[in-house]
Formats: structure tokens, C-alpha cells, sequence
């Protein structure tokens, strides 16, 4: 099992993020929030790690705290629930966040997420109030090693298109993602422009 990385960013091209590690490029997928916390390319990083196999792939996922992880695999033993989608709602909302959600049984709020229908909400509620305990750990930050000093390497040439293309990679259709990228600042990196428009999305 690969539980952390800690090396170089090569790369970084949202969902996914390749780490040098003594010579060897690990690929990760990531959700936005850590992809967000990420600093630039060429810069050292740190982040928790989750392996799954599969008989066609071994996946490796990357997360800025211990935390996200934690919730991460939470949900992936949730019903119906599989790492794309628990990406998004990682995506979508941060563990405060998600907590609120099923504590204050607030469906309305999960179901803006990409993927995320009424049923699949219900679930999430029932089954999630009750594994809260077995992964939360009151008064731990959990913090990787994530700087936040902006980089001076290349910088990819369209964002927006990137961004869009992000967005759909977490579930939203290509008019969705659209409209949530629609009269944002063109200046902004891509990670900066899918947060906000994952926050526009959850603010309806």
C-alpha cells in the first residue's frame, strides 16, 4: 500500500497531477480542493495517498489532508458510491461541509453535486452519520506538506478550456460546466476557476 508521496510536481492538469519521486512519476487523480492547495509545478509537494487495484488498473488518488482521505475512503464503502464519484463530492464540498450535510440531513445541498440524485443523497445520510466516529479525529489538522507559493513554469495555454474539461471529467455535462465557467475571470488559473465554479454551483 501507498500511503504518501513526497517529491517533485511535474505535472498538473486537473483531475490529474504527476509526482517525481527519486526519478519515478507517480500519477495521481485528485479532487479540486487539493488540486487547488497544490503548489506549482517545479515545487516540492506532499500528499496522503489511496491505492485501489483493480484487474485492468492500480488507480492512485491524492489528497492535500488526511482528512479528505479519511472521508475519501468513507465513501467509497458507501453503496453505490465508487472513487469518481466520491472525488466529486470532495470536489464539491470539503469534510466541514459534508459533514453539515448529513448531520442537518440537507439533500438539497448534495444533490448539486454531479452525480448525486435524491436516493443516492438519502444513502449517503443514513449510512454516513453512523461511520463519522470511525474515521474523524477531533483536533487533528491532518495537514500534508502543501505549499502555496505560486509557480513560474509554464502555465497551460487555455484555462478555461481546461477547466471545462475538469469539470466534466467530475461528472457535469459539457452545458453544465458552461454555464458554472459563464462570467468568471479569464485571468484566473484553471484551478482557481473550476473552485469557483464549484462554488458557484453549490451556491445554486
Amino acid at each position: 500500500m501507498i500511503g504518501r508521496l513526497r517529491g517533485t510536481l511535474l505535472d498538473k492538469q486537473p483531475p490529474w497531477l504527476v509526482v517525481d519521486v527519486a526519478g519515478v512519476g507517480y500519477e495521481l487523480e485528485a479532487s479540486m480542493t487539493t488540486l487547488v492547495a497544490l503548489p506549482g509545478v517545479g515545487e516540492s509537494v506532499s500528499l496522503f495517498t489511496h491505492l485501489t487495484v483493480r484487474e485492468d488498473a492500480h488507480l492512485l488518488f491524492g489528497f492535500a489532508r488526511e482528512q479528505e482521505r479519511a472521508l475519501f475512503r468513507a465513501l467509497i464503502r458507501v453503496n453505490g458510491i465508487g472513487p469518481k464519484l466520491a472525488l466529486a463530492i470532495l470536489s464539491g464540498m470539503d469534510e466541514t461541509a459534508f459533514i453539515r450535510c448529513v448531520m442537518e440531513d440537507d439533500i438539497k445541498s448534495l444533490t448539486r453535486l454531479p452525480g448525486v440524485g435524491k436516493k443516492t443523497a438519502e444513502r449517503l445520510i443514513i449510512e454516513m452519520r453512523d461511520r463519522f466516529p470511525h474515521w474523524e479525529h477531533p483536533g487533528a489538522t491532518g495537514q500534508a506538506d502543501v505549499a502555496t507559493v505560486p509557480s513560474a513554469g509554464k502555465e497551460r495555454q487555455d484555462p478555461l478550456a481546461d477547466a471545462e474539461a475538469a469539470l466534466v471529467s467530475l461528472g457535469y455535462k459539457p452545458t453544465e460546466a458552461a454555464k458554472m465557467l459563464s462570467g468568471l475571470d479569464e485571468g484566473l488559473s484553471t484551478e482557481a476557476m473550476i473552485k469557483a465554479a464549484l462554488t458557484k454551483r453549490m451556491a445554486g
